[in-house]
């Protein structure tokens, strides 16, 4: 904790106090006496450092001597740094009884009375009760300062945290879209481009297919390169909404430039990440099939039992030209993800007829 005042300035008011105290006492000061009070302020100036030191020297001139200051801020001193109470409280008592004791061990006579004795110890002990109280006050002030500042910085951690768990989510989910919508889209231009590029025979209709198929191989590339960035930084995905289901499947098969037969039905009453787990799915394996086996038939089979559902989806090998596509098999790993977070599994491998199966398994109360 930062001081109000300088160290030094402090210091030398805190001395100067010590060395007035003494000037006020010179007249029943003995010469040793004289030596320890002087010896006790000037050793405040390390009170900071060495406050069990300083307390130790000023002992001397607060039992030989009237001076009590510069014992009276040892004990302060020593109550700002020590951890143990009972250090605090048995240095209070030394000078306490310091402070009762008459200035000279030889100096009480039998005018003392009783009530002058209890006053004297009365006093006493509120005189070193105040330094000590206000000792033990500042070191739990500076202590409560640090363990604020302490709260403030793992505050200002978690925060960090927070916002980093969430720029992550976001990468996250914006990886899973750009590959499961645009990419998606993006893909079956390419496939329609090529398709037209092969079959036509104007000479121009050729060349703009050939552009459109190349600026769409492009794109696949550019995407693939963000989609690796965005999920090499972010968490497991999440979704965003709006979000497909099970009722766009039609329109997805009826849109998707290939081949496929439906088979099968599902429950209606499936929970939203199912449905999406599903249709991402079906989406994956017609996107897969355009790239890698197009003109091939894509069959889609759907089935149920009272405890899981079961997705299988193959097709046959190539019938036409392969156009290359860039790819890093982020589908079927997000795919995979997908079922892994709903309690299911997914299988992919080829066919004896050189197609292309997958499998996903999921339980049907999940999600």
């Amino acid at each position: 904790m930062t001081s109000r005042f300088p160290a030094a300035l402090t210091d030398g008011a805190l001395v100067g106090l010590a060395l007035i105290d003494v000037w006020l006492n010179l007249d029943n000061t003995d010469a040793p006496s004289l030596a320890f009070a002087v010896v006790a302020a000037v050793s405040l100036v390390v009170r900071r450092r060495q406050p069990y030191l300083v307390f130790v020297l000023t002992l001397p001139a607060l039992y030989l001597g009237p001076t009590v200051i510069a014992a009276l801020v040892a004990l302060y001193a020593v109550a700002a740094h020590s951890r143990d109470r009972r250090v605090v409280i048995g240095c209070a008592v030394i000078v306490a009884v310091g402070c009762a004791l008459p200035w000279s061990l030889s100096g009480f006579d039998e005018e003392s009375t009783r009530a002058a004795v209890v006053l004297d110890v009365l006093y006493a002990t509120m005189a070193a009760a105040a330094p000590a109280l206000l000792g033990i006050l500042t070191r739990t002030r500076r202590a409560l300062s640090e363990r604020l500042d302490e709260i403030e910085l793992a505050h200002e951690h978690e925060r960090q945290l927070i916002e980093q768990t969430t720029l992550a989510k976001e990468r996250a989910q914006l990886a899973r879209e750009m590959h499961d919508v645009v990419s998606h889209q993006v893909s079956l231009i390419a496939v329609s481009a090529g398709a037209l590029q092969v079959g036509s025979t104007a000479p121009d209709t050729k060349e703009a297919a050939a552009v459109i198929r190349q600026l769409s191989v492009d794109t696949l590339d550019e995407l693939r390169h963000m989609v690796t960035l965005l999920r090499a930084s972010g968490s497991l995905p999440t979704e965003l909404v709006p979000q497909p289901t099970l009722a766009g499947l039609r329109q997805l098969l009826a849109t998707s430039g290939i081949e496929a037969d439906l088979r099968g039905s599902l429950p209606t009453d499936l929970s939203a990440p199912l449905q999406r787990a599903i249709y991402r799915t079906v989406q994956e394996s017609l996107t897969n099939a355009r790239k890698h086996a197009p003109g091939a038939t894509v069959t889609i089979h759907m089935g149920h039992t009272d405890t899981t559902l079961t997705v299988e989806i193959t097709n046959g090998p190539p019938i036409r030209t392969t156009v290359p596509l860039p790819s890093a098999q982020h589908g079927l790993i997000g795919l995979r993800e997908r079922a892994e977070l709903l309690g299911g599994t997914l299988e992919t491998g080829p066919t004896t007829d050189g197609g292309f199966a997958l499998r996903l398994r999921v339980p049907k109360n999940a999600g």
